[in-house]
C-alpha cells in the first residue's frame, strides 16, 4: 500500500489544532520517514500528511514540544528535509485499546518553495489516487 492516499478529517486535541485541520486537508499515506531529534533517530512511517504537518505512526513517540528534522520522499518526488515539532501524542495504552499510536508533527519554518513543492506532491498523488 505504499503511496496510497485517502482524505482524512480525524480529531484534534484542541481548538487551534482543529481549526488548522479543517483549513488544511489531510491525506492518508504510507511513506517512510526518518525523524532525528538530538540523540534520537527514529525510522517510522507517515500515516497522513497536510501542508502543515504529518502524523507519524510509532509505538515510541517523542515528547510534545520536541523539535526534530524529518526526511521523507513521496513516490516520484525529490526528497524533503524539513524541520518540525511534536504537537501532540497518541500513546500506546496498557490495555491495547489504541489502534493508531504515534505523534502529530507540525512543520516549522517551512519556506515557500518547500511548501509549494509539498502541496504539489500531496495534490498530485491525491488526484492520481482518487476513484473515478
Amino acid at each position: 500500500m505504499m503511496g496510497m492516499i485517502v482524505k482524512d478529517n480525524g480529531p484534534f486535541d484542541d481548538a487551534a489544532e482543529a481549526s488548522d485541520r479543517r483549513t488544511h486537508d489531510r491525506y492518508d499515506v504510507e511513506w517512510s520517514v526518518d525523524c532525528v531529534a538530538k540523540d534520537t533517530f527514529l525510522f517510522a512511517s507517515i500515516a497522513n500528511i497536510s501542508e502543515m504537518g504529518i502524523f507519524v505512526k510509532t509505538t515510541d513517540p517523542l515528547a510534545i514540544g520536541t523539535k526534530l528534522t524529518l526526511a521523507f520522499a513521496p513516490p516520484g518526488y525529490e526528497p524533503f528535509k524539513l524541520q518540525g515539532k511534536v504537537a501532540w501524542v497518541n500513546k500506546v495504552r496498557d490495555n491495547g485499546d489504541n489502534p493508531n499510536p504515534g505523534m502529530g508533527i507540525r512543520f516549522l519554518d517551512l519556506e515557500l518553495p518547500d511548501r509549494e513543492r509539498l502541496v504539489e506532491a500531496i495534490l498530485t498523488i491525491a488526484y492520481v489516487r482518487e476513484p473515478s
